[in-house]
């Protein structure tokens, strides 16, 4: 009976009975039966001599397989009919070992498979689905990630034009700024080389008068001292001559000694010498000026452009509680502190205050740039700044750099560096609010007065060794300090 596929039926004809794949070596039996040569031996594996057809269980002998050449060829054609059916039925590609369309996909060794990969050992117990299902399904997992990937690329394509939008915009700021600097140094050097120049035509001024006068001086000594050499001369051989001659005119002889006495030489005036003076505290006062204009201006430009602040960490400092002197009252929030009448009934630890109304602040600090703010209120006294870890609580305290504190106050009308001995500072009025700014790894605290951004005072660096640094606060009656978020 003819088979409604022929490519199928040869298929089968092509196929071992026993490993149900295409022939591979074939071998025909006694009885008519082929197998693969290494099939047929892995079944007869033990027997010795007579063995039977896995098929019809007739006996053969083993010893008489002979290979089946024409049935060989046959299975190249079987295979390649095959590659040329899938190819032809527009599949997703043929096996490479059976030759057949990979028309299904398993889901553990993630690869495509044929219907007799399937059926082998090597699949048996996976999870195969058809290969259209799993493309559909791992194209809309990719489609979803797609919509992801797009919408990170945008992101960072809007950050680029964002970006290079920014700055174009601070090239060309600085651009401006340059622009400003170099008229504005162009103008200070017009101006310095004219004071220069005016400054130096005073001088050779003066100089010329200077030499002047001793050109006069040195001129008029020369002829006195000439005329002086010609009288001792004289005298001299006046005194050598014999007594009659000697006596001779000799009045006249000591008129002319009495009228070649030295005269003194003109002096410089008063007015000349004021002159030099003046000019010398002018120049005394100019390099002073000079001097501090060169110190004075990086640091004046840092604060004006927002430099040295931004240099800084603006951290959130809250007040410790256990460290407050029990005279002192604190603000739920532990951000604001004043002296209060009486005495606190809290307990004495170790950490607490017991003489001076101080509080350290919760956060500590061994390292980086920290910034707070402190506002003022009230006309009282009061400190700010920092203090070490292991600063001394109980007893008698040194409010300064040996004591293990840094600091500035208000106290007794006069603002005060808390140094040793205590520096007094030329401010004309208190500031409300103050940056407290500590710099760990210089070793150093600037405090700036945030009214004005000007500089109030600053422990040099080096000042603060290492160790654990805190906020500190000083408060006697009439004043309340609060630490601004």
């Amino acid at each position: 009976m003819a088979a409604e596929n022929p490519v199928e039926s040869l298929q089968e004809e092509a196929t071992c009975p026993i490993c149900m794949e295409h022939f591979t070596e074939p071998v025909i039996l006694e009885c008519g039966h082929n197998f693969c040569r290494a099939c047929i031996s892995q079944c007869w594996e033990g027997s010795d001599t007579a063995a039977s057809c896995p098929l019809c269980r007739e006996t053969v002998q083993q010893g008489n397989l002979r290979p089946n050449l024409q049935l060989g060829n046959m299975v190249e054609i079987a295979k390649w009919l095959s590659l040329q059916a899938a190819k032809g039925a527009g599949g997703d590609g043929v096996c490479g070992e059976h030759l057949e369309a990979l028309k299904l996909f398993c889901e553990e060794d993630e690869t495509p498979i044929c219907v007799v990969c399937d059926r082998s050992r090597a699949h048996r117990a996976h999870t195969v689905v058809p290969i259209q299902e799993a493309a559909q399904e791992y194209k809309e997992r990719i489609q979803a990630h797609l919509k992801t990937l797009r919408e990170e690329r945008e992101k960072l394509l809007g950050l680029k034009a964002t970006g290079e939008r920014n700055s174009r915009e601070y090239l060309k700021q600085t651009k401006t700024e340059r622009q400003k600097i170099v008229s504005e140094f162009q103008q200070l050097r017009q101006f310095l080389e004219e004071q220069e120049r005016l400054l130096l035509a005073q001088l050779e001024k003066l100089d010329e008068e200077i030499v002047k006068i001793q050109n006069e001086n040195v001129s008029q000594l020369s002829e006195q001292i000439s005329h002086l050499s010609e009288l001792i001369s004289e005298m001299e051989g006046k005194c050598q001559k014999p007594t009659s001659e000697f006596l001779q005119d000799i009045r006249s002889t000591l008129s002319r000694c009495e009228k070649g006495k030295f005269q003194q030489p003109e002096e410089i005036s008063p007015e000349l010498e004021e002159r030099v003076s003046g000019f010398s505290q002018k120049t005394i006062v100019l390099l002073e000026t000079l001097g501090k204009f060169k110190d004075t201006l990086p640091y004046a430009l840092e604060m004006k452009r927002g430099g040295f602040l931004g240099t800084f960490r603006e951290v959130n400092v809250t007040l410790d509680p256990d460290t407050a002197h029990p005279h002192l009252v604190l603000s739920e929030d532990w951000k604001s502190v004043t002296r209060g009448d009486t005495r606190q009934h809290l307990p004495n630890t170790p950490e607490r205050f017991d003489t001076k109304p101080c509080v350290l602040g919760c956060e500590g600090f061994t390292s980086g740039r920290h910034c707070w703010e402190v506002e003022v209120q009230g006309g009282g006294g009061w400190a700010v700044g920092v203090a070490r870890e292991s600063v001394r609580r109980k007893g008698w305290i040194s409010c300064s750099p040996e004591g293990g504190i840094w600091a500035v106050g208000w106290l007794g009308d006069q603002f005060w560096a808390l140094t040793s001995p205590e520096n007094p500072l030329p401010r004309r009025r208190i500031p409300s609010r103050i940056w407290v700014c500590l710099d760990c790894d210089q070793g150093q605290v600037i405090f700036i007065d945030a009214g004005d951004e000007a500089p109030i005072f600053t422990f040099p660096p080096g000042s603060i060794p290492g160790g654990r640094i805190r906020p500190w606060l000083w408060v006697w009656l009439g004043s309340q300090l609060r630490l601004c978020p």
